[in-house]
């Protein structure tokens, strides 16, 4: 078995080891995300993204966002989108280098799965006169999942530690990996410590901290350069540079992560969900820019 092959196998492993460690942000920060981005589309692509959403979303984005992590085990081909390894220790990230997934093959990643799927919505979208051959509800669903993975600092984690997946730590009593603790155990002590473990709460002080706090980052955010429809690989360089400083900083094989670490990373955490919100609003915002004159057309 040739190097690739390995790591191939041992991600494999790891992944059906840690099954609730490697889905991106948890259910929360997905709903988060998605609801976030929910409050800042414009009508055009309100109504775009009402008119693709299965049934079983009800009218709400935010119910369908984690659905990629449902049916990763279903849709093989689609795990390696859910995150881009980086290598070890250099704290950067570089799409041509690093998207591309266990056998070689280029543009299989977080940051190519929100390329691809973009410019499928994008096919039917910016041409009234063709019908598009792709699934655009599952695309829809796609690209909102993996900008929101994107900006989960460990899914642009090291390659040698599969994303911080095989580093064994303590989460105050309970055993985990590194990888968990980012998509689930610092949003849930959040829950439980600061909003009385409902969910909605946490939002709305995030969407607060957009509005007064952020307020004059949030152009920023949204901004893409060269007016391009989407641009993920800044957001991937932002989440490796975040992993270095606080998701790998003080955080050891063996060790145990208590209120210094939990307090100290929640801030950005938050962030990162607030940051997912409003770019996936600002994408879908430029997919659909041009929709109620396709419709009418």
């Amino acid at each position: 078995m040739g190097v690739s092959g390995l790591l191939w196998a041992v991600r494999a492993l790891v992944l059906l080891q840690f099954v609730t460690g490697i889905l991106g942000w948890g259910k929360e920060g997905h709903y988060a995300t998605c609801k976030i981005a929910e409050g800042y589309l414009t009508a055009e692509a309100l109504a775009a993204v009402k008119e693709l959403l299965p049934e079983s979303a009800e009218g709400d984005l935010a119910n369908v966002c984690s659905w990629p992590d449902e049916i990763r085990f279903h849709y093989h081909w689609s795990s390696a989108l859910h995150y881009v390894d980086t290598p070890d220790f250099r704290c950067n990230y570089e799409y041509f280098r690093d998207c591309l997934d266990s056998s070689g093959r280029k543009d299989r990643c977080v940051t190519g799965a929100i390329y691809n799927y973009t410019n499928q919505l994008l096919s039917l979208y910016q041409n009234s006169n063709s019908e598009s051959n792709y699934n655009l509800t599952e695309a829809l669903m796609f690209l909102s999942h993996f900008i929101g993975d994107v900006h989960q600092p460990l899914h642009v984690g090291f390659l040698g530690d599969l994303g911080g997946n095989t580093i064994q730590v303590h989460w105050y009593r309970r055993k985990s990996n590194l990888h968990h603790v980012w998509d689930n155990m610092i949003i849930e002590s959040a829950l439980k410590t600061f909003y009385s473990s409902d969910l909605a709460t946490m939002i709305r002080a995030i969407q607060n901290n957009i509005t007064e706090n952020w307020s004059n980052q949030q152009p920023l955010w949204e901004h893409c350069a060269h007016n391009h429809t989407v641009c993920p690989n800044p957001y991937a360089s932002e989440s490796i540079s975040l992993a270095c400083k606080f998701a790998y900083k003080n955080a050891s094989p063996g060790s145990t992560l208590e209120d210094d670490y939990f307090l100290s990373r929640l801030p950005v955490v938050e962030k990162r969900l607030a940051q997912g919100g409003i770019r996936l609003a600002a994408t879908l915002n430029r997919i659909f820019a041009s929709y109620v004159k396709i419709a009418q057309a």
